[in-house]
């Protein structure tokens, strides 16, 4: 299991990405933000574009966080 370690929507907006600039420029569609919001999936490319825009690696976005579950299955 992963989580997002930062809020990466209100940290694009601080850098001047706010969620209409987004769309207007193609940057992220609604529902890939929707997905940000809830805590859900993205891209791989979408991954990359937020890095490039943050200026920041995978690793200051997501964590990973394993459940009882997947230690049993891969510990």
């Amino acid at each position: 299991m992963w989580r997002y370690k930062i809020d990466i929507l209100k940290e694009l907006s601080n850098r001047g990405y706010t969620s209409t600039k987004m769309r207007k420029d193609k940057i992220m569609s609604e529902g890939t933000m929707q997905h940000i919001r809830k805590g859900h999936g993205i891209s791989v490319d979408t991954l990359n574009t937020i890095c490039l825009i943050l200026r920041l690696e995978p690793s200051d976005i997501i964590e990973i966080i394993p459940t009882d579950e997947e230690k049993i299955k891969y510990f």
